[in-house]
């Protein structure tokens, strides 16, 4: 009949099912693709939550919000642990983002925790300066000597973390601050060998001292986060060996 719709043709099954096929296989691609930029810039974004963590610090410092200031330190020290742990667990090591980390570590450990120091006079100042000044050669200029699994001179997230602690633990004394300082300036700018403590890619129970520094800074009081990031940074500074060597 003139008026009868026309059949299917095989050719035009074939090419729904063809044409079926070519948008799965490229909403399969973009995921792909998707993932893999996931996987690639984990650790990047890491990094630029420990940046803006160490902004944010110096932001509250400047309008003299200390302790909020010492919290967001403290979870640049725990963000800091997790971006080296990330990159190397997803195989996305790269320039830029050991660039990106040491720019963010020097933000926040260094210019961020500086100001914690509440410089007002001259000494003042010039102490502030010479942390930066010992954070910055600590990034720049020493390396691990072709020893694996070392640092030389003391990590600076440590010593951050340790001036927050005591920062919140003693209400900013700053005569105690300005001491500790001192002391954590020697230690950065020494060039003796602390461990490659990877916390996240060691023994168990360095994972779980993670963990609950995790616990601690975001869901417990300023007190208790306080003791437990100055008895863990406090360990690693002084039994580096003894206790935190790594044995992964």
């Amino acid at each position: 009949l003139w008026g009868s719709a026309p059949h299917p043709t095989p050719w035009g099954a074939a090419g729904i099912l063809q044409s079926t096929k070519k948008l799965f296989l490229k909403e399969r691609t973009g995921r792909g693709r998707t993932l893999e930029f996931i996987r690639r810039n984990a650790a990047n974004g890491l990094s630029v939550a420990n940046l803006v963590a160490g902004l944010a610090s110096i932001l509250c410092s400047l309008n003299r919000q200390y302790h909020h200031s010492c919290w967001l330190l403290l979870v640049g020290f725990l963000l800091d642990l997790a971006d080296g742990a990330v990159a190397r667990r997803l195989d996305a090591c790269s320039a830029l983002g050991a660039k990106l980390d040491d720019f963010a570590d020097f933000t926040t450990f260094g210019l961020a925790t500086a100001l914690l120091l509440q410089p007002r006079g001259v000494l003042d100042g010039l102490l502030a300066i010479a942390y930066v000044m010992a954070v910055f050669a600590r990034l720049c200029f020493f390396s691990s000597a072709g020893i694996p699994f070392t640092y030389r001179g003391l990590p600076c997230p440590y010593a951050s973390s340790l001036l927050a602690s005591t920062f919140l633990l003693t209400g900013g004394n700053v005569t105690l601050l300005c001491i500790t300082a001192t002391i954590m300036i020697l230690f950065m700018v020494d060039q003796g060998f602390y461990p490659h403590d990877r916390v996240l890619e060691s023994q168990l129970w360095k994972k779980v001292v993670y963990a609950g520094g995790v616990v601690a800074v975001l869901f417990s009081p300023a007190t208790v986060a306080s003791i437990y990031c100055l008895a863990w940074s406090t360990s690693y500074i002084i039994f580096p060996c003894a206790v935190w060597s790594c044995k992964a």
